[in-house]
């Protein structure tokens, strides 16, 4: 999200970040980019005064959630504003396999046929573009789906090569492990349970090497996980990322569910670290390019991988150097923001004749207006009587 704000501020267009979230002590201040913000609230009809006044040529909708919060209102307001969906991640795929794994059995596409998803799917075709990260999602959506390509753009993260480094470590510089993640993310702590099972594996083959598991929002669960005698070490947030991943020779992250693409292998990719993940960990991440580690699916096969990488100074350097080769393929900023551009640019000059060819989202557009809108209305009658 803050890549394309800044994508928008460079092309010098007026950005307004208007959010119903509260604040924390970690949010990015924006102010220190002259981005301005606004607070709005749910279900509050004040919202449609001040998006008729600001008057926007595009609203950027931050997941599906909060398209189904305002999307209705924006159409109201402001007709002819381009509405774009940034889904971060397909939230119906990640909870189909959450489910899947939780019920102990392989992901099937049925799982897909949820609540969930009826409801992502439906701001994807209320929309008039929605971005996605992970071009196995893009294949997901035209396949599965049946979502019109015209209504999709691949935009993976944007990152500036120019300020990603040459490598200072070595491999004989680094020691240890390390993970990264918010633990009360669920795919992040599930990984943290199953390193659990692989650790012992690792250790008995590199007994004096430590994992370093980093976490925001560590939860009591998790720092009583943490054993210095085994060298499975819970950390709190990491005051700096990218030296956390220098000091690191390996960064080994298990994932058994999830979607998108996974921000804590960029940043090991930055730091010329090589990783160790699962299919799903490198699920849409790396195009026609290698990946810039070793994958296992067992805890076997992990830990095997992960000693094997460890120890092999050849096989490391060989994917060490494999990151900036992945970054420059897939991820250059310069390139993924011309895309974009390019795609807003053409959908600006023919938002009529687009719109015209998504029957499917003019009919959800038809009835989510009325249900959700009336649905909202009502919460927010309810809530000035209680007040």
């Amino acid at each position: 999200m803050l890549s394309i704000i800044r994508l928008f501020k460079r092309e010098s267009w007026r950005v307004v970040f208007a959010t119903p979230a509260q604040k924390t002590l970690f949010n990015f201040d924006l102010s220190s980019e002259n981005i301005e913000t606004k607070e709005i609230e749910i279900n509050d009809s004040g919202f449609d005064l001040y998006i008729k006044e600001l008057d926007p040529a595009i609203v950027l909708f931050d997941r599906f959630m909060m398209e189904e919060q305002f999307g209705w209102r924006v159409a109201e307001s402001c007709p002819d504003a381009l509405r774009v969906l940034d889904t971060e991640d397909l939230q119906c795929l990640r909870g189909a396999r959450q489910l899947a794994h939780k019920e102990n059995r392989n992901f099937s596409y049925s799982d897909l046929n949820s609540d969930l998803a009826k409801r992502e799917i439906a701001s994807i075709f209320r929309c008039d573009l929605s971005l996605i990260i992970s071009d196995f999602e893009m294949s997901l959506l035209t396949d599965h789906f049946k979502v019109d390509p015209s209504l999709l753009a691949h935009i993976p993260f944007m990152i500036d090569l120019e300020n990603v480094d040459d490598p200072k470590n070595d491999f004989s510089d680094r020691e240890h492990f390390v993970t990264i993640g918010n633990l009360r993310h669920a795919p992040n702590w599930d990984s943290i349970l199953y390193l659990q099972q692989i650790w012992p594996l690792i250790r008995q083959e590199l007994p004096t090497v430590e994992l370093h598991i980093y976490g925001a929002y560590t939860p009591p669960k998790a720092t009583a996980l943490n054993n210095k005698k085994t060298g499975f070490i819970i950390k709190d947030r990491a005051d700096c990322v990218d030296q956390v991943m220098k000091n690191a020779r390996v960064c080994l992250s298990p994932l058994r569910f999830g979607a998108g693409i996974k921000g804590k292998f960029i940043d090991a990719m930055k730091s010329h670290t090589p990783s160790i993940t699962t299919d799903i960990g490198a699920e849409g991440m790396t195009a026609e390019h290698i990946w810039p580690g070793l994958i296992g699916n067992t805890p076997e096969e992990i830990a095997k991988a992960a000693v094997t990488l460890y120890q092999d100074e050849f096989l490391w350097s060989e994917k060490s150097a494999a990151c900036m080769k992945l970054l420059r393929g897939v991820y250059d900023r310069k390139k993924v923001e011309k895309k974009l551009l390019n795609k807003i640019d053409r959908l600006l000059d023919n938002i009529d004749s687009h719109r015209a060819n998504n029957f499917i989202g003019s009919m959800l557009n038809h009835h989510t207006m009325r249900s959700t809108k009336f649905m909202s209305k009502w919460i927010e009658e309810k809530n000035k009587t209680n007040s």
